[in-house]
């Protein structure tokens, strides 16, 4: 299975940057997708300012239309970053995948 994962990662992640798929399970009705992010740094909302340090990561699972007849369940791991800029009132930010997740979604 490793050696299909890079293909994985092109045919279902081709228009999305930062998104590394780690483990596919294909089930009779699902297809399950466990996949994690791999920027370096984001951006603070609030500030502006570039943050490397990660403040803990959680599970997403951004919804879609089933595939070929198979309900797809992907497990997306994100990351919080803590924003270092003193002046910024955001504390902790939480990175979005442009095209596979949006605030609050």
């Amino acid at each position: 299975m490793n050696e299909v994962l890079p293909q994985l990662d092109e045919l279902l992640f081709s228009s999305v940057e930062g998104v590394l798929v780690e483990a596919v399970e294909v089930t009779d009705t699902v297809v399950r997708v466990e996949a994690r992010t791999t920027a370096g740094q984001m951006t603070c909302p609030g500030c502006g300012c570039w943050s490397g340090r990660i403040h803990g990561s959680y599970l997403r699972f951004p919804r879609d239309l089933p595939t070929a007849g198979k309900l797809v369940v992907l497990s997306l791991r994100a990351r919080r970053f803590v924003c270092e800029e003193e002046s910024c009132e955001r504390k902790t930010f939480a990175e979005q995948v442009p095209g596979l997740t949006r605030k609050f979604g």
